[in-house]
């Protein structure tokens, strides 16, 4: 589980921005990367598509059966995913969706703004497009 501690926002909100090597929400300024789930914000240790794995992602594991969708952030551009993470998100019915970060946060939004059963595991960037 996720600390909630220090890098932890209590909702799950849209994001305003990215880039610059983080994320702005709430009126706040985050630094890294990210993950959104029903129960909050968290700071995420991930930094490089290599580094999405089950270990990393044991949060979204958690609170798959709140979920609907997983949209994964792997940078500035599409790489590939551990095929064991996209099987061990089927298999807890969850639907994955990994993109370039900008492409994730704006899908995030919409379905989020569409009161979705959304989540997001977003890699910071440092140039938004």
């Amino acid at each position: 589980m996720v600390e909630r501690g220090e890098g932890f926002y209590p909702r799950q909100v849209p994001i305003d921005a990215y880039g610059n090597g983080g994320f702005r929400f709430a009126g706040l300024s985050h630094r890294g990367s990210l993950l959104c789930l029903p129960g909050g914000m968290f700071a995420w240790e991930a930094t490089l598509p290599s580094e999405v794995t089950l270990d990393s992602l044991q949060a979204v594991l958690e609170a798959a059966d709140q979920l609907d969708v997983l949209l994964i952030g792997l940078g500035g551009d599409i790489a590939g995913l551990d095929p064991a993470v996209r099987a061990a998100l089927k298999e807890r019915r969850v639907i994955v969706e990994a993109i370039a970060t900008g492409g994730a946060v704006r899908t995030y939004n919409v379905l989020l703004a569409e009161d979705r059963a959304v989540g997001a595991a977003l890699l910071a960037v440092e140039n938004a497009r």
